[in-house]
C-alpha cells in the first residue's frame, strides 16, 4: 500500500475515533492501534485505483455510522482547505506525480517516516512538549497539561510507560533532558521549576520562580548542566544554579511578555529567548557565575511558541522559529553576538496553539536539509528548507492525529519521530 494513502486512511480512523465508544477510551486506543496494525499488514498493496475507493467508501460509511457530517476532509496537499460542505475524503492525485519527480525523490525517502511504531494516551490533557533524551532513542519524555510528567520506554517490546512524575500542581509547559541523561527539569504554570532524578523517578530539588510567575520554558546550560535557564510569564529570562537552588545575581533580565521559549548553542556561552510579541533576543552567559547580558534583538509577525537552533555544521549556524502569524522562520545567526538575518519563510497552520518545531539532527549526512513542524490542522510537516522549490517545500505530510499537532522531537538517530497533541496524543512514528 502507497505510503501517502496508509496515512490518510490512518488519519481517516484517528478522526472518527473521537465518536467511536465515547465511555470507553481503552477501546478507543486498542481500535486504533489495532487499525495500525492492519495497515502495516497490508503495506504491500500496490492497487492505487482500489485504495482510492476503499478510503472514499470507508469515508461514508463512518459518516453514517455516526451521523458526523463536519469539516472533517483529508488532503495530502498541503495547500487545500478543510470542507466544511461535506465529510469526504478526497484522494489528491499528487502524491503519486510529486513521488516521480526526479528532485524529490530522494529527499521524500529520507524522511517517509509513514509507520506508526506505537501511540501512547496516558494523559487525559494536550500534551505540550515531547523530548527524546540525548543520544538515547529509548526514552522519552512528555510533559502534559494535566500537571504530570511521563517518561516512556519507546524501544521496549512493547513500548511501554516507565514511570509518571507527579509534582507541579498546573499544567506543565517544558522540559529537557541533562547532558547525561541522569537528571530532567520541568517547568510548570504553577512557578516551579523541579528538578528529577530520571534514573530513579524521584525528586531532587523543587525551586520557585522568583517573581513568583507562571514559567514557561527551561532548559539546561549544554556545557554546564549545573545551570538552569527559564522564561516565566512576567517577562523575566533568568538563571538557576542546580547545585544550591540560587538564582545567582546578573543571572536574570527582563525580555518583556512573556517568554515562551528559548534555545541555547552547543557550548552554552551564547542563547536566545523570546517571547509572545513576537521579539527574540540573543544572551551572553558568563562562565562560572551565570551572569546575563543583552546582544542583540530580533521581531517577527507573532508570538513565538518555539525555538531551536542548529549549528548547520559547514554552513552557518541557524535557528528555526515557530510564530503564531502562521509562520516557519529560518534565520541565519550572522555574527557571535546572535544577530539573526532571515533566511526563509514558510506557511504553516499556526494561529492559537504552542506549535513546536525541530531541525532533523542527521540533516548534513542526508540529500537535502528538512525541518519537522506540527500544525494545526492536525498534520506533521517536513519541509526542505534548502530547496529552490519555494512554492513547494513540503516532502512529507504525516497525518494521524486528531487534533493540532503540538509537540515534536526526533530521536538523535532519526530512526523515530515522536509527536504529540492537544488531546493528550502521543504518537512515535518509525522510518519506513
Amino acid at each position: 500500500m502507497a505510503a501517502a494513502f496508509q496515512q490518510q486512511i490512518f488519519a481517516l480512523d484517528a478522526r472518527f475515533n473521537a465518536y467511536r465508544a465515547p465511555g470507553n477510551p481503552n477501546f478507543k486506543t486498542l481500535y486504533i492501534r489495532r487499525r495500525s496494525q492492519l495497515l502495516r499488514e497490508n503495506s504491500k498493496f500496490k492497487d492505487i485505483e482500489t485504495i482510492k475507493k476503499y478510503i472514499n467508501i470507508r469515508s461514508q460509511l463512518l459518516q453514517r455510522r455516526y451521523g458526523v457530517q463536519d469539516n472533517i476532509s483529508i488532503s495530502s496537499s498541503s495547500s487545500r482547505q478543510r470542507s466544511n460542505s461535506r465529510a469526504s475524503l478526497p484522494v489528491d492525485e499528487s502524491i503519486t506525480i510529486n513521488a516521480k519527480k526526479k528532485n524529490d525523490m530522494t529527499i521524500s525517502e529520507n524522511y517517509a517516516f509513514s509507520g506508526v511504531h506505537h501511540i501512547f494516551d496516558q494523559h487525559t490533557d494536550q500534551v505540550s512538549m515531547v523530548k527524546f533524551a540525548n543520544n538515547d532513542r529509548s526514552k522519552l519524555c512528555c510533559v502534559s497539561h494535566d500537571g504530570t510528567v511521563s517518561v516512556c520506554d519507546v524501544t521496549a517490546t512493547p513500548p511501554r510507560v516507565s514511570f509518571v512524575l507527579r509534582g507541579h500542581t498546573k499544567p506543565v509547559t517544558g522540559c529537557d533532558w541533562s547532558a547525561s541523561n541522569e537528571v530532567l527539569v520541568t517547568c510548570a504554570l504553577d512557578g516551579l521549576l523541579l528538578v528529577w532524578d530520571a534514573c530513579g523517578a524521584r525528586r531532587l530539588r523543587a525551586v520557585p520562580d522568583q517573581l513568583a510567575a507562571p514559567l514557561l520554558c527551561c532548559a539546561f546550560q549544554p556545557a554546564n548542566n549545573n545551570m538552569l535557564i527559564a522564561g516565566n510569564a512576567r517577562g523575566m529570562v533568568e538563571v538557576l544554579n542546580v547545585s544550591t537552588g540560587i538564582y545567582p545575581r546578573g543571572g536574570s533580565s527582563i525580555l518583556g511578555g512573556r517568554v515562551t521559549a528559548i534555545a541555547c548553542e552547543s557550548s552554552g556561552r551564547m542563547f536566545w529567548a523570546a517571547n509572545d510579541k513576537g521579539v527574540i533576543v540573543s544572551f551572553r552567559m558568563s562562565g562560572a557565575g551565570g551572569a546575563l547580558s543583552k546582544l542583540r534583538r530580533c521581531c517577527v509577525g507573532g508570538a513565538v511558541s518555539s525555538l531551536a537552533w542548529s549549528p548547520w555544521l559547514a554552513r552557518h549556524p541557524a535557528l528555526l522559529v515557530s510564530a503564531a502569524d502562521d509562520s516557519l522562520y529560518l534565520f541565519r545567526v550572522a555574527d557571535r553576538e546572535g544577530l539573526l538575518s532571515l533566511k526563509k519563510r514558510f506557511s504553516t497552520q499556526h494561529r492559537s496553539f504552542a506549535v513546536r518545531s525541530s531541525f532533523c539532527p542527521l540533516m548534513s549526512f542526508r540529500r537535502g536539509v528538512c525541518v519537522v513542524s506540527g500544525g494545526e490542522d492536525a498534520c506533521v510537516y517536513f519541509l526542505d528548507i534548502e530547496g529552490e522549490a519555494r512554492h513547494h517545500p513540503v516532502v512529507n505530510k504525516l497525518q494521524g492525529h486528531a487534533s493540532p499537532v503540538l509537540g515534536v522531537s526526533f530521536s538523535y538517530d532519526e530512526s523515530l519521530l515522536a509527536t504529540s497533541d492537544a488531546a493528550g496524543l502521543v504518537i512515535i512514528w518509525r522510518r519506513s
